[in-house]
């Protein structure tokens, strides 16, 4: 098993609110917090805020195209 260190690990570029998600991904707010709310987007609710990882949002859409 490999380690992952500081320098050979990706930096995380997380994506909080649904504001900011709706932004990166080009919807509504409206639409985002039902996608965000039904499961249907890869986040997670830290407290009352949602997060996403950048990359992984553009890979899920990626993958959907």
């Amino acid at each position: 098993m490999e380690e992952i260190t500081k320098d050979s690990a990706p930096p995380l570029e997380l994506v909080w609110g649904a504001a900011n998600i709706a932004k990166l991904i080009g919807r509504s707010q409206r639409a985002t917090f039902h996608m965000l709310d039904s499961g249907e987007l890869p986040a997670k609710k830290v407290g009352n805020r949602w997060v996403a990882e950048r990359s992984t949002l553009v890979a899920f859409f990626m993958d959907a195209a």
